[in-house]
């Protein structure tokens, strides 16, 4: 998709980062549903200089990204037949967060969960983990996240939380296991 944009895998990391912020600033206001895709798309063409139909072919791509790790549903069927409590803490914008409704029995698979569309708030943001614990009615020594980007993963220690930085789903089992979850 981006071959002009990224000849190296240096380049592409840069763009990355050009572009999402570290999901923070422009991608971090739409995971938080303060602001709309036009107002998205809008925002990230006038700081970064793309073209408006480069980024909404962006935006068209990412429903296809949307899809488990290889072997994480598999360990949350594991985890849910083990009787373990499950539910999810994701930085999802609304109409992401819809899809990802329709698409997956995310009711079979989880007890409740908090999208950052929903509460305004996202990851790393420590009171998205305080607004957690109250809808999972838990607390949070007693919560565990799994997160792939390390920000979270110590923003969540922060917050008293046990946290996981995922790898991939064989090293995610190992840990899992080693805390008596599997």
């Amino acid at each position: 998709m981006w071959p002009h944009r990224a000849e190296t895998e240096e380049q592409l990391q840069q763009t990355v980062q050009d572009l999402f912020q570290s999901y923070q600033g422009d991608w971090g206001r739409f995971d938080q549903g303060l602001i709309s895709e036009s107002t998205l798309i809008e925002d990230v063409c006038a700081r970064t200089g793309w073209a408006r139909a480069e980024m909404q072919q962006l935006l068209d791509a990412v429903p296809d990204e949307l899809i488990p790790q290889p072997g994480v549903v598999e360990l949350v069927v594991q985890l849910k037949n083990s009787g373990v409590p499950l539910s999810f803490l994701s930085n999802m914008p609304a109409p992401l967060a819809a899809l990802l409704k329709r698409c997956y029995p995310l009711g079979d698979w989880f007890e409740t969960g908090v999208f950052s569309s929903d509460e305004k708030l996202c990851k790393p943001d420590a009171r998205i983990f305080d607004r957690a614990v109250q809808r999972f009615h838990a607390q949070a020594g007693g919560c565990l996240l799994v997160d792939d980007h390390p920000i979270n993963v110590e923003a969540a220690r922060a917050s008293g939380w046990e946290a996981i930085l995922f790898t991939s789903s064989e090293a995610l089992q190992g840990q899992l296991r080693e805390r008596g979850l599997l």
